[in-house]
């Protein structure tokens, strides 16, 4: 979600990304639409997604190994970290997923098979180890099969460790005169979970989306629990504020929840109800029994709303980023829609999405196979 409120969803079946107001049922294409691919104008299975201010869209693809840009209108994204090949050295990813845009368009991303997060400075041919790195096991300064990242105002960083049933903080500092491409010891505090695999509410199950409030309320889509857990810092346990009913398609459930997002504006939750190839709405206020459906029949993986309140959603099976105004049933392509491919109209299963302050897209995917590029698309 941007700053204006929309919604932006990422669409792995489509891949594609679309951008929604509320109540929009169709939303705005913004990324992707045009078929399965590699292209610079395609995506493969769109996943997570990042707007900034100026409604540019980051998107992390999948099985193309990259993230792209795509600025407002843009027709084709631009590659901005990786492609040079599935791999571990600097200009490499392997499976990348979450992804967060600073300020100062500094590009953090979860580079999942190679267990890092890694930061690309703006313009940077190469990128550097933020934290991980250090083997797939259950250390301090160690992931299994992390996802999603976010930051709180005091630039700690926080990142869903799916295979250890737990979210990490680190503390994220930029010390003049030290280089960029300093390599930093770093262990993690855990902050949610960390008890072990389990549906207790001092347990996860396979967290997915993560997102940090204003206040560091921590909320995390339970993927295997088909919940969301609202965690406030320091307790030990936390709260199941949406599904946790079992899998099912009733609106007081979720199948399989992939990222979830707080819209301060009507105070509610937004979900990627994933199996249930839905994007749902949930107010937080206590005594809601179930939510409403946003967007229907869309293969969601991740979503994302701008300043203008445009819902950004990725659609990994039409390999294309659409923008919805909430209300809206189409929406409007920002990313893809010419198929799945490596060309640069392209995406490849794009998953989760970020939006910068120009409404520029940067997809970002997680891969099955040997190739990884990031990707910028400029406005159409």
């Amino acid at each position: 979600m941007d700053d204006q409120r929309y919604l932006y969803v990422s669409d792995v079946e489509k891949h594609e990304v679309r951008r929604y107001q509320i109540g929009d049922k169709n939303g705005t294409l913004v990324a992707g639409g045009n078929g399965q691919g590699a292209a610079l104008n395609q995506l493969n299975w769109p996943r997570y997604i990042f707007v900034d201010r100026q409604q540019t869209v980051y998107v992390s693809e999948c099985q193309n190994h990259r993230v792209m840009k795509w600025n407002e209108g843009a027709t084709e994204g631009i590659v901005v970290a990786g492609g040079q090949g599935q791999g571990n050295a600097a200009t490499q990813l392997s499976c990348p997923n979450g992804l967060f845009v600073d300020t100062l368009s500094t590009l953090y991303v979860a580079d999942t098979v190679n267990s890092r997060v890694m930061r690309w400075l703006k313009g940077a041919t190469q990128g550097t180890v933020t934290v991980g790195e250090n083997g797939e096991e259950t250390g301090a300064n160690q992931f299994n099969g992390l996802f999603s990242l976010s930051f709180d105002r005091q630039r700690n960083l926080y990142v869903a460790d799916y295979g250890n049933h737990r979210v990490q903080r680190f503390s994220i500092t930029i010390i003049p005169g030290i280089p960029a491409s300093a390599r930093w010891a770093q262990d993690g505090d855990t902050v949610v979970g960390g008890s072990g695999q389990g549906n207790d509410t001092n347990k996860l199950n396979a967290p997915f989306g993560l997102f940090v409030d204003d206040d560091q309320m921590i909320v995390i889509a339970d993927y295997l629990n088909n919940r969301i857990v609202q965690w406030k810092m320091g307790d030990a346990n936390g709260q199941v504020v949406v599904g946790g009913n079992g899998n099912g398609n009733g609106l007081h459930q979720l199948n399989n929840p992939t990222d979830v997002l707080i819209d301060k504006e009507t105070d509610s939750f937004i979900i990627c109800d994933a199996l249930n190839r839905r994007a749902v709405r949930r107010p937080r206020r206590n005594g809601t029994k179930q939510g409403e459906i946003l967007i229907n029949n869309i293969g969601c993986w991740g979503l994302t709303m701008d300043d203008q309140r445009y819902l950004y959603v990725s659609d990994g099976e039409k390999h294309e980023v659409r923008r919805y105004q909430i209300g809206d049933k189409n929406g409007t392509i920002v990313e893809g829609g010419l198929g799945n491919g490596s060309s640069l109209g392209q995406l490849n299963w794009p998953t989760y999405i970020f939006v910068d302050q120009h409404q520029s897209s940067c997809d970002e995917v997680k891969q099955r196979r040997k190739r990884r590029n990031y990707r910028r698309w400029r406005p159409r």
